[in-house]
């Protein structure tokens, strides 16, 4: 049996909640966001498997950190995670589209395919999907929220300071 615990951090787009199935990072979620499962599966409160997650991400908001190096323990079907290993590709403050991210997995007619697994993402912001938009450079669905969405690329574009974001 797993051993599951989760912690709750603060950042300047509300909550998040780290969950880590035996030590390793596996979900991070959004207070109210689209596809949380009840907090029940989220294991015992410790904040002891998270404390390079929790560096990372202060090093994130403060603008100071562009690419993650955490160890993930992702669980999804087997087009999920190549969307997921696609989604961390894309580099800091860049986006693409969904139809650009179906290409690059070879599969180009798998554009909405591609969005179904974004929203499944399980680790958001440091599995970035919100630098996944629309064919037309619309904000087109994000399970945290477009307004987050907006915020999120509008700190990695440098156009506003995360202190700003609330």
């Amino acid at each position: 049996m797993p051993t599951i615990q989760h912690t709750v951090v603060d950042s300047p787009y509300d909550p998040l909640t780290l969950v880590a199935v035996d030590g390793v990072l596996s979900r991070m979620y959004m207070t109210g966001q689209r596809h949380r499962p009840p907090e029940e599966t989220f294991g015992e409160p410790d904040p002891r498997p998270f404390g390079e997650a929790i560096r990372q991400l202060d090093a994130y908001f403060a603008g100071e950190l562009t690419e993650f190096d955490l160890p993930l323990n992702l669980v999804g079907t087997p087009f999920q995670l190549r969307v997921w290993e696609q989604l961390l590709r894309i580099p800091y403050g860049e986006t693409r589209t969904y139809g650009e991210l179906a290409e690059e997995l070879g599969s180009p007619g798998a554009s909405r395919a591609v969005g179904l697994a974004n929203g499944k993402n399980p680790v958001t912001i440091i599995v970035p999907c919100h630098r996944v938009i629309g064919s037309g450079g619309s904000l087109t669905g994000y399970g945290g929220g477009l307004d987050r969405k907006q915020r999120l690329l509008a700190f990695e574009s440098g156009a506003a300071e995360p202190d700003a974001l609330f």
